[in-house]
């Protein structure tokens, strides 16, 4: 869960370079605008492009101003509405994560569910609101919500369902469903994220050989957002510490410290090689 948000969360960018293009009047909702003016839909339209434009260039303020401008214009916009949802969502994957003051879960939340109450079909939206409430702890209404997903047959993602619902499920304490459900994930075999996902589950069981094979996996995808799965070197080099594997557990943390040192998991893989280098082989803490 490390790479970026954009990563994460699959946000549909297909970027149109628009100039803004007001008329002289902005008009009602009802389309009585003056004449030569845009409709307040296609002045929404062009802000919800330029917030596109502006978080693929990762400049997620700006994008959010646009955003919010466009939901002013068109409240009822569903894909302005959860894009704008991923965008509080982004400030959450800095660094600082969901310690940072720009992270604000209670609007990321806000604006998926009313893109869901404006069209009760969008998949998306509903697994982006389960993700959500797992960072919220609201593991019992995350499941809820994800698990009619997974049993959709219309849902072409099911497999980020899974993945999600498996997460917050092991994250609720129900392991062993959640190891199930992060099987069914990671069909798929490109999908890292459900790997270590997987890897946590068996660490979290006590199966360390089975959570080293799944961090393996997940790092073993051919992708370079994949190889940089930061909380997989963590991880696999902290499984590895605990079976003995120690010259095995400093090139992971190694390889980690390479990505970053300012992230929590690139704190404690610097911590963890401090150990290894005074000689010690202490087991690391659970996650």
């Amino acid at each position: 869960m490390q790479s970026t948000l954009a990563q994460r969360l699959a946000v549909p960018l297909a970027i149109a370079s628009l100039a803004l293009a007001f008329g002289s009047a902005c008009g009602s909702k009802n389309g009585s605008s003056a004449p030569g003016a845009q409709s307040p839909e296609r002045q929404a339209e062009t802000e919800y492009d330029l917030a596109r434009d502006f978080f693929s260039k990762g400049e997620p303020r700006q994008a959010l101003d646009h955003a919010l401008k466009a939901v002013e214009l068109d409240d009822d916009n569903v894909r302005i509405l959860y894009f704008t949802s991923n965008i509080y969502l982004a400030f959450c994957s800095t660094d600082a994560g969901f310690n940072s003051p720009d992270c604000r879960l209670d609007d990321a939340e806000k604006f998926a569910r009313r893109a869901i109450n404006a069209d009760d079909s969008f998949r998306d939206a509903k697994n982006l609101l389960g993700v959500i409430l797992t960072h919220r702890k609201k593991y019992t209404e995350a499941i809820q919500v994800l698990e009619p997903l997974t049993r959709d047959p219309a849902y072409a993602a099911s497999h980020l369902a899974w993945g999600n619902l498996g997460w917050a499920q092991v994250q609720a304490g129900q392991v062993d469903a959640g190891i199930a459900s992060l099987r069914n994930a990671v069909t798929q075999p490109k999908f890292c994220v459900g790997f270590y996902r997987l890897g946590v589950a068996y660490e979290k069981k006590g199966d360390l050989g089975q959570a080293e094979v799944s961090f393996t996996n997940a790092l073993g995808v051919e992708s370079d957002d994949c190889k940089r799965l930061q909380a997989a070197w963590e991880g696999r080099g902290r499984v590895r510490q605990a079976l003995g594997k120690t010259a095995e557990a400093r090139t992971d943390f190694d390889r980690c410290k390479e990505l970053s040192t300012t992230t929590p998991e690139g704190k404690q893989c610097l911590r963890a090689l401090s150990q290894l280098g005074a000689g010690g082989a202490k087991s690391p803490p659970m996650p």
